[in-house]
């Protein structure tokens, strides 16, 4: 029981932090490792990063997806996210398009 009061206490005192009629500073954001490249930019002047291209374990299940779509590309299909469970894959197509898969336990479909 004086566990639960506690916890209670706790929690009340915390949450009233919240209404503080001054902000936090906000923490300052991680650098990135990658620099954008030099002269891209978007449509509101925010530099246009480039990934890297890596090789995943469904590369070749992508591929052989993307030319069932009508895409045909030189360059493979790279892994954009992290390995694991999902992941996500951009190829670049011959006529300028991306071809973007989902791939979940190595079940891939067009994203």
């Amino acid at each position: 029981m004086k566990r639960l009061l506690a916890l209670t206490a706790l929690v009340l005192v915390g949450g009233c932090a919240m209404f503080r009629s001054s902000p936090m500073p906000a923490a300052a954001a991680p650098a990135s490792s990658r620099a954008p490249a030099a002269g891209l930019a978007d449509a509101n002047g925010v530099p246009i990063e480039r990934v890297p291209y890596r090789v995943g374990v469904s590369s070749n299940t992508v591929e052989q997806l993307a030319r069932q779509h009508a895409c045909l590309g030189t360059g493979g299909a790279g892994l954009v996210t992290a390995e694991g469970p999902v992941e996500v894959y951009r190829m670049q197509c011959a006529d300028g398009k991306v071809f973007m898969a989902r791939c979940e336990l190595r079940q891939c479909r067009k994203m």
